[in-house]
């Protein structure tokens, strides 16, 4: 790939998503994209990147897609969960206490470990069983991985990962060599694919925002306009 490619990659990347993209980095993209080479049938990476200067929105989102970091766990960085469920839901029961309700997003989800984590808190809080309605969204511009959360199957590896044995035999159930995630829990998140640079007026006010390890790949600007949301990070 040479620089001029890589800069209109690069220009087209921080454009429709804000994801900033070192040259640094060029190997990186250029593995990433390979894949899109093959499903879209181009004789290699320089024929996509000609094609891709028509503005195809389907080969757009594809290569989009292969550009998002997806590296998830249940239960990542637990210290977070853990405050969550020690301080933030307490405080939430005693402040919506009359409503009885509770709106929480959880964007950039990837493939759907982290809102299915936040599930199992509220599981736990047996919420639900005292009349509470709680609106559990989970999001990312990346329609794979929405895709793959909705179906809520995860590998021996994934499942692994930041989940202790007790939910793993209450919360899911083996198929194979995989584990898919029970239909209560499944159930209670709603998954949407949104671009996080697009208008937010379809969400409703959000008691809890979780969105974390995503402004990091953004620029400067597009930080400072996320600090308007109430973080989780």
């Amino acid at each position: 790939m040479n620089s001029h490619d890589f800069t209109y990659l690069a220009n087209v990347l921080r454009r429709r998503t804000g994801i900033v993209l070192s040259e640094k980095k060029t190997h990186m993209v250029e593995t990433r994209l390979m894949p899109v080479v093959r499903r879209f049938g181009f004789r290699d990476l320089c024929s996509l990147l000609k094609e891709l200067h028509y503005g195809h929105e389907a080969l757009v989102q594809a290569v989009i897609e292969s550009m998002t970091t997806n590296d998830s766990a249940f239960f990542r960085d637990r210290k977070t969960f853990e405050e969550f469920r020690d301080i933030v839901l307490p405080a939430l029961k005693d402040a919506r206490s009359e409503t009885k309700q509770l709106h929480i997003w959880c964007a950039a989800c990837a493939a759907g470990q982290e809102p299915y984590s936040i599930a199992m808190i509220l599981d736990d809080a047996k919420l639900v069983d005292e009349g509470w309605t709680i609106t559990l969204i989970a999001t990312d511009i990346n329609s794979q991985m929405i895709a793959r959360a909705e179906d809520g199957v995860y590998s021996q590896f994934e499942v692994q990962r930041g989940l202790p044995i007790r939910r793993l035999v209450s919360n899911f159930q083996q198929e194979g060599t995989h584990w898919r995630i029970s239909d209560y829990i499944r159930r209670m998140v709603t998954f949407r694919t949104f671009n996080l640079l697009d208008s937010y007026g379809w969400l409703p006010d959000c008691d809890v925002v979780f969105c974390r390890n995503v402004l990091m790949y953004f620029d400067l600007k597009t930080r400072a306009s996320g600090r308007r949301l109430s973080l989780v990070q």
